[in-house]
Order: C-alpha cells, then structure tokens, then sequence
C-alpha cells in the first residue's frame, strides 16, 4: 500500500505572513498558524488545548497571502507535513517541520467589501 500525507487544518494566523522572493522571481509566504481544540475534562470543565503550526505557501498562494492574510485570520489550509534539515554555523545537524499548503480558503467575514459570509477557495499546483 502506498503511503498518504495529507493533513486539513483550520486555524488563525500568530502573525503577518513572512514573505520571500526567491531566484526566479518565486514568492514563498511563511507564517505560524494556531489551532485549538476544547474538551470538558472529568468535572465538566471547558480545557482548550492549542498547538501551533508552521505553514508554508509558494507561487500564487503566497502572493494572495500577501495580500489578503494578516495576523489573527481565520483559514482552512491542506497541504502536507514536510521536515528539512539543515546544519547551524557549528555543524549542528536542526530540523524543522511544516506544513507545505497546496489549498487554502480564507473563512473570515470580510464586512470591508460587503461579502459577507463569502469566503474565496484558491488552489495553487506546486510547490
């Protein structure tokens, strides 16, 4: 059987998107996304658990992440879990890992421009 990497997660951003244009004049946008869950523990208690998330989007996703996101919005990103290595400047082996989106969907209301509930899906092909 073949393996499947696949993760959805919806969630708010902890910051503006940082972004890079690389050689080639590829746009890369970065930026930690917070998801939080709530349970009641054994005596009824609401406990939120929340976990944050490095997300990163390329080419066309990253530029309307420049555009339209900003700390605090709400959105839906699927994509795949990656870790990449690299070495420090004292040859120390560190590892990161992301999630590498392929779709998102911004969820916030945008009463600016009178849309309401509307939300705009946008899929990007690579990487």
């Amino acid at each position: 059987m073949r393996g499947i990497n696949k993760v959805f997660l919806i969630g708010n951003l902890g910051k503006d998107p940082e972004i890079q244009v690389l050689e080639g004049n590829i746009t890369v946008a970065k930026f930690p996304l917070a998801t939080t869950e709530t349970h009641k523990d054994r005596i009824g208690k609401v406990v939120s658990q929340t976990d944050w998330h490095i997300v990163v989007l390329w080419r066309g996703l990253a530029e309307l992440a420049q555009k339209y996101l900003h700390k605090g919005s709400l959105v839906y990103i699927e994509g795949k879990i990656k870790t990449r290595s690299w070495e420090d400047k004292e040859g120390n082996k560190k590892y990161t890992t992301e999630i590498v989106g392929d779709n998102l969907v911004m969820l916030d209301k945008n009463p600016d421009k009178g849309h309401g509930n509307d939300h705009l899906d946008l899929l990007d092909g690579g990487e």
